[in-house]
């Protein structure tokens, strides 16, 4: 199972690895303080695609569109089954930063 967090948010005792997608390190948080998380920045969307949603709610479905064909696009893929995680075995928490 796979739990979507918040990077501003306090770890569970379930939680297992955790996996920061996003490309720019969340303003205020240290890097020890996710010492154990995985940084998937290519995973991320693109900083073009990012910009132009601004969070505008009325854009999310076409933002959805276009990050999963940023995804099924990249070359590169999530290094989360070479950290040892499997969706079985792994339990993993996504921190996501606040926006």
């Amino acid at each position: 199972m796979i739990k979507l967090k918040r990077v501003y948010q306090s770890t569970g005792k379930d939680d297992r690895k955790k996996f920061l997608v996003e490309r720019l390190w969340p303003r205020g948080v240290k890097k020890t303080a996710l010492a154990d998380a995985i940084w998937l920045k290519d995973v991320a969307p693109s900083t073009k695609l990012r910009k132009w949603f601004g969070h505008d709610p009325k854009k999310w479905a076409e933002f959805q569109r276009r990050y999963q064909a940023e995804i099924q696009g990249a070359r590169s893929t999530p290094r989360a089954h070479s950290a040892g995680c499997t969706t079985r075995r792994c339990n993993p928490a996504l921190q996501l930063p606040r926006h």
